[in-house]
């Protein structure tokens, strides 16, 4: 193993990202200078950052370091996704403790560079410094999209449709597989991890993709949101923040909600709610978005679409309908809180 010290801080930076290559022509000046420099060439530049704290946000103990980075990529251009925006370049911040060999890095920036490639990103600069308590990743994205196409949280009317893109609550159970092998294996390091059969809920834990393509698609159904937002902690908790934003509330129906047979499943294996898990669990990195009502027809039979509830006036408040008895359960912000939660 080589140690850091080896190559010293540039000489690191040098080393992780020398084989990076450029897709963007909106990237003027990149890795070796004291700044990147991007041309927007007229259009809105998108800008959102992101923390993966050891301990907070992953944990090691399950966690492959390619996987790790691939994933600190893919959380970023999921918010760029969010506002119907491009992805161009991205910026990485890595604190590491002295514990973590080159070989590590390489690794973490073995699953950096995939994800650029995968999304078409380019790699234009960031820091690398020691950190006393593990490893800390801190990823800046950016996007260019042009003024008309931006969508914001704020959008939603009375009446609009709320649609979310694929299923939910596989990513959460997926981690609820990981931490049970985990604490097997720390009880009994001779026991053999049980994860066959999970592949599904374990890649959307470890290995998510972000909508990137639903840009595109609705585009083409000649469509524009009125309101967006990525679901990263849950989605009660991103229903409530388009509804703080745009003042409006939303009626969810429990049995629209989107869920793989297998999430279903393994909830029902560790007897846990499948809705709960959707509702509150999070990391599942697909679009939550609002529709005017005249593009119900557009959008009704796509598969990659599904209807799940429709906003009403701010003060009809914010509701799960239950299936069945339609009993209105209210919902709660119970999703991701980096401040609350510990791996």
């Amino acid at each position: 193993m080589t140690p850091i010290s080896a190559y010293g801080e540039f000489g690191l930076i040098k080393h992780l990202t020398e084989n990076f290559s450029f897709e963007n022509s909106s990237t003027e000046i990149s890795i070796g200078d004291d700044a990147a420099v991007i041309n927007p060439e007229g259009q809105m530049v998108v800008l959102t950052t992101d923390i993966l704290a050891e301990g907070v946000h992953f944990n090691l103990g399950y966690v492959p370091l390619k996987h790790l980075g691939y994933k600190a990529v893919v959380t970023n251009i999921s918010d760029i996704a969010a506002m119907n925006a491009t992805p161009t370049q991205i910026l990485v911040g890595l604190a590491i403790s002295n514990r973590f060999p080159v070989e590590a890095l390489e690794e973490i920036y073995a699953g950096i560079a995939l994800a650029c490639k995968r999304y078409k990103v380019d790699l234009v600069g960031g820091d690398t410094t020691s950190s006393t308590s593990g490893l800390v990743m801190s990823i800046t994205a950016i996007g260019l999209e042009n003024p008309e196409n931006i969508v914001k949280r704020s959008g939603a009317k009375a009446n609009d449709l709320l649609v979310v893109t694929g299923d939910l609550g596989g990513a959460y159970m997926g981690l609820q597989i990981l931490e049970r092998e985990h604490s097997v294996y720390l009880a009994n390091p001779n026991m053999q991890p049980e994860m066959e059969g999970y592949d599904y809920i374990l890649e959307r834990q470890l290995k998510p993709e972000a909508r990137t393509d639903i840009k595109k698609t609705l585009k083409e159904l000649d469509i524009k949101p009125t309101s967006m937002i990525d679901v990263s902690d849950g989605l009660s908790s991103e229903i409530l923040h388009l509804s703080d934003q745009s003042k409006v509330g939303f009626h969810l129906y429990e049995e629209k909600v989107p869920m793989d047979s297998l999430t279903i499943s393994t909830a029902e294996e560790l007897n846990l709610n499948p809705v709960m898990c959707a509702l509150s669990g999070g990391e599942d990195y697909e679009l939550l978005f609002t529709i005017a009502p005249k593009d119900f027809d557009k959008i009704k039979n796509h598969p990659d679409f599904t209807i799940v509830g429709h906003a009403v006036d701010l003060e009809q408040g914010n509701f799960l309908i239950a299936r069945g008895s339609n009993e209105l359960i209210p919902l709660n912000a119970q999703g991701w809180d980096a401040f609350l939660n510990r791996q």
